[in-house]
């Protein structure tokens, strides 16, 4: 299992364009097997602050993810506009988990 959280920060001014760029990829993310990963977005309570920790059965999935096209507009937007905080990419090592339930995105 390989786990990854990434936070950063956009300017205010980018934020909905953003939030926008990320329900596009991950409506592309539900068309694929997800039975191999698990990818969940947070909004910090500044608006603006992102959290994505993503989930993956193996590193092929990982990489299948990540060139989405979709997925691939997403962080070149982001990253050409103008962040407030770069991107903080952080490798975590899953422990154990308890409870097992169905997110739905709150609109």
């Amino acid at each position: 299992m390989i786990t990854v959280k990434v936070t950063y920060t956009v300017s205010a001014a980018f934020a909905a364009k953003n939030q926008q760029n990320i329900l596009t990829f991950l409506e592309d993310f539900r068309d694929l097997n997800a039975d191999d990963f698990r990818y969940t977005v947070y909004l910090g309570a500044d608006g603006k602050t992102f959290i994505h920790i993503s989930q993956y059965r193996t590193e092929s999935i990982q990489k299948e993810l990540l060139n989405v096209p979709s997925f691939k507009s997403f962080q070149k937007q982001r990253d050409e506009s103008g962040l407030e905080a770069e991107p903080q990419i952080e490798v975590m090592k899953l422990l154990d988990w308890a409870g097992d339930f169905v997110i739905k995105p709150m609109s």
